[in-house]
């Protein structure tokens, strides 16, 4: 079942760029731009990530970005993302950044999304791995700071596929970007939100995700699964889950593969991702194969995973048909040998 997993052609929908910051490079960048860690080596940087809510993540999370200055760490970053999808099979991904995250401690817009997007031709070119690039807004920062970042990417609009919302769900409801989200739906931009699991008011969110909003897609969502209005809509729409095992265990313990299997039993299009890889240590394989393991999924429930990344990534038809009959070729060879 690994070896059948790992050899699959697969999508990513769900993972953060600053989430793949592995401690190696944190330590490389650090020295270039001579900037102090506070960790000796990157095995202690490591065993500092004792993750148990959402704020404790955030915290090293938002720290550990200090060690990226300029365009080439940008590049580097998005590099290495790429080139590890490309050793597991990662054939097509959609990339979250932060710009907010960057830009309030002084680093330019433009230097964050020129060194992603030249990193993203060069997979694309060199490796033959495609990606495409959603634009986060921070929940816990202002709306006001969300559309002037909008703002800011209009020049970069032909990178951007869509934006989302991510970051610190209490308190900062999806209506709160109401109008920055139907700004960038005006841009021709997809729209995405996170609805972390077990955040304080989470059904209220999914609501408003689906009615105010009117999203293209939700980001975790396994919350959902309590109201069957919501899963009924979520179906209904055709919406994408992009569901992240592993980080679900550092919140619930459980890699929900409970909830998932109740998602593939209702019919909704779950996917599975791997979020912030460099810190949950496990990237999209890792992901799928420990889920595979905890809930003993069969191979034709792994392939409906897999298979609904294609379905509701942010292709044309054609781009989506052609991944999928790359992923059908896949499986009538692995399924018959």
């Amino acid at each position: 079942m690994q070896t059948f997993i790992e050899n699959m052609p697969k999508a990513e929908l769900h993972v953060h760029l600053e989430g793949t910051l592995e401690p190696e490079l944190s330590f490389a960048l650090a020295r270039k731009n001579n900037v102090e860690l506070g960790y000796a080596t990157p095995e202690e940087l490591v065993a500092a990530y004792d993750f148990y809510d959402l704020p404790s993540f955030l915290t090293i999370y938002y720290g550990a970005m200090k060690v990226l200055q300029d365009e080439a760490d940008f590049y580097q970053l998005t590099w290495n993302y790429l080139s590890k999808a490309y050793s597991q099979n990662t054939v097509y991904a959609e990339l979250f950044f932060d710009p907010q995250a960057h830009t309030s401690r002084g680093v330019d817009f433009g230097v964050v999304i020129r060194g992603i997007r030249a990193a993203q031709e060069d997979a694309e070119s060199k490796l033959g791995v495609k990606s495409q690039l959603i634009m986060c807004f921070l929940r816990d920062m202002s709306a006001e700071s969300a559309m002037e970042h909008l703002l800011m990417a209009e020049p970069y609009r032909a990178w951007l596929v869509g934006v989302g919302l991510d970051s610190d769900e209490k308190n900062n409801p999806p209506v709160k970007f109401a109008a920055v989200f139907k700004k960038a739906r005006e841009m021709g931009l997809k729209l995405t939100m996170h609805c972390d699991v077990n955040q304080q008011n989470t059904l209220l969110h999914i609501g408003q995700c689906l009615d105010d909003i009117e999203v293209d897609r939700i980001d975790h969502g396994v919350n959902s699964l309590e109201s069957d209005a919501l899963c009924d809509a979520i179906k209904a729409r055709g919406l994408g889950l992009t569901v992240c095992p592993v980080s679900n265990r550092f919140v619930v313990q459980s890699l929900t593969s409970a909830e998932i299997r109740r998602m593939l039993d209702k019919g909704m299009l779950a996917t599975i991702n791997s979020d912030d890889p460099a810190y949950f240590r496990a990237y999209l394989n890792e992901n799928l194969v420990e889920l595979q393991r905890e809930g003993n999924f069969s191979n034709e429930e792994i392939a409906t995973l897999v298979g609904n990344a294609f379905r509701v990534a942010w292709l044309p038809a054609q781009e989506k048909n052609t991944y999928l009959t790359r992923l059908n070729h896949y499986l009538a060879s692995a399924l018959t040998h």
